[in-house]
């Protein structure tokens, strides 16, 4: 499971992204990127974090490091505004952190270059996990001591929001024309023959055990938290070995 830490102080809201995160100290002196469990979104946004963010990490990607953070809503009291008390009083309990990395800079496909290896092995990533919120409107990469790092991996595994028809859904093609890196000539087939081998039950298994229990209860149609995560487990495995014939967009 992720390492755990308790949430001292809220720092401020950030205004990035739709789902309102802040930052906030903890009490293993970290400062991190809260994502919260009563964010719109909802706790599916956060189980897209951790198995994705924790694949990514497997598979060799720079990612900032994830804890989960315990939430007393009484830190809300005192700030002014009333969206964020709500959202702070709505999400006691488990949520996300994020290593706050500082000094990064956003990413701009237009003022860094990224070689054709690195850009094929993120794009094919994208893929695996249908990441939607990567393009070069909104990059979703930071540039960090001169290193390119993954963040925000919510809007992924868009059939998890429905699991009749998770099968057909992950089958799809993934298009990849207006992706971040699409400009820097992806080696798609390198990225495959390295990465996609990787990709087995047993890995997915390991990264799903990360989800906590909390996150995953009450899933319609899913007696058991475990049995949620091995429905996680079979579109990624089954998706692996055959998405690097199914992105589109990519010359």
């Amino acid at each position: 499971m992720l390492k755990e830490a308790i949430a001292t102080r809220f720092i401020t809201p950030l205004r990035e992204g739709g789902s309102l995160p802040g930052l906030v100290e903890a009490d293993d002196l970290g400062t991190y990127v809260m994502k919260f469990t009563g964010a719109g979104q909802g706790r599916k946004t956060l189980v897209a974090e951790v198995l994705c963010g924790e694949l990514a990490r497997r598979l060799g990607f720079r990612v900032p490091r994830l804890v989960t953070l315990d939430l007393d809503p009484v830190l809300g009291l005192g700030e002014p505004e009333q969206q964020v008390q709500d959202l702070l009083r709505g999400s006691g309990g488990t949520n996300l952190g994020m290593a706050f990395l500082s000094g990064a800079i956003g990413f701009d496909p237009l003022a860094f270059e990224v070689d054709a290896a690195e850009a094929g092995r993120i794009v094919w990533f994208d893929a695996l996990i249908n990441n939607v919120d990567r393009s070069w409107r909104n990059p979703n990469l930071l540039m960090w001591h001169g290193e390119l790092w993954l963040i925000d991996h919510g809007a992924t595994m868009i059939w998890h929001h429905n699991w009749p028809g998770a099968e057909a859904s992950a089958a799809r093609p993934y298009g990849a024309g207006d992706h971040a890196l699409a400009r820097f000539a992806p080696d798609l087939a390198t990225a495959a023959a390295e990465l996609a081998p990787r990709v087995t039950e047993e890995l997915l298994a390991e990264v799903t055990a990360e989800i906590p229990d909390a996150w995953l209860a009450d899933e319609p149609g899913f007696d058991t938290p475990d049995e949620l995560r091995r429905a996680y487990t079979r579109p990624l495995l089954a998706r692996a070995a055959v998405i690097h014939d199914r992105i589109q967009g990519i010359a």
